[in-house]
């Protein structure tokens, strides 16, 4: 069971390496790339939909909305793609994890400003009454 858990765990994180490489590849059109691109800011941000604390209802996004949204971009995506991509993640794999500053630095300002807003908007409430 646990060796199970583990290479579906693996294929996972290959999946997400195909999807951050097929997102930079000019042959997948704008609209996949902005759900791949969604896909995989949301696997690798810390933030999650539904808080991890929560018992059990924590680990729904990352047992089933995860794998979902990568089932479904990998489908939106062209075969030749994903072969190349796949070969281009195995290779990164092995070697190193990509760094990607500039879609980390976007996850954070939005995640700021939604906080900005809503410390705002209780603010404004507050004050009202």
């Amino acid at each position: 069971m646990l060796n199970q858990l583990k290479l579906w765990a693996k294929k996972l994180k290959k999946q997400l390496f195909i999807l951050y490489l097929a997102y930079k590849d000019e042959r997948v059109s704008w609209y996949t790339k902005l759900f791949t691109a969604c896909v995989v800011a949301y696997a690798f941000s810390p933030i999650d939909l539904i808080p991890d604390f929560i018992p059990v209802l924590g680990y729904i996004d990352d047992i089933i909305i995860v794998p979902l949204g990568i089932m479904l971009a990998l489908k939106m995506l062209p075969a030749s793609v994903i072969e190349d991509c796949t070969i281009k993640a195995e290779e990164l794999i092995q070697n190193e994890r990509p760094k990607n500053w500039v879609a980390g630095s976007i996850i954070i300002v939005v995640w700021l400003l939604i906080f900005m807003w809503s410390c705002f908007t209780v603010f404004k409430l507050l004050k009202g009454s």
